[in-house]
């Protein structure tokens, strides 16, 4: 018996675009099938050592849904690299602000963390209403 394994080549990878409406979806379940959709791990094809993944837009980041007192509990930092630079948002607020980053901070979480992850995160298109420029990609619609 003559059997060979099939290893995919970067020239034959199709990468598909997908549309996501993030309208009362839960945070966490959401960024995994996300995740998931920018990895590649759906198709296949799928190979760790290569990006295979497609391209994601996700619509209405404002009206994600959070379980629990996560909006008042939930904290983000960053640091400006001064002395005492360190800021403390809860998620309530940044939903408020900026929407869209609570989405791809969590997305980003659970992609590799080296330069795979890196050019993985750069499909992920993130937008706080229903509108966005990624019509003539013609995305498919995802049902999460």
């Amino acid at each position: 018996m003559n059997m060979k394994t099939y290893a995919v080549k970067a020239s034959e990878i199709d990468h598909s675009w997908w549309v996501v409406d993030a309208t009362d979806q839960t945070l966490g379940r959401l960024a995994t099938r996300i995740a998931t959709l920018l990895e590649g791990k759906h198709k296949p094809i799928y190979s760790p050592h290569l990006d295979t993944g497609d391209h994601v837009v996700v619509l209405n980041a404002r009206k994600i849904r959070v379980t629990g007192n996560k909006l008042k509990q939930k904290s983000y930092f960053r640091h400006s690299n001064y002395p005492g630079g360190l800021r403390e948002e809860s998620l309530g607020t940044l939903l408020e602000r900026k929407p869209e980053l609570v989405i791809e901070r969590a997305v980003k979480g659970m992609l590799p963390q080296n330069r795979l992850g890196r050019a993985m995160f750069k499909k992920l298109k993130v937008y706080p209403g229903a509108d966005h420029p990624h019509q003539a990609q013609q995305p498919a619609t995802v049902e999460l």
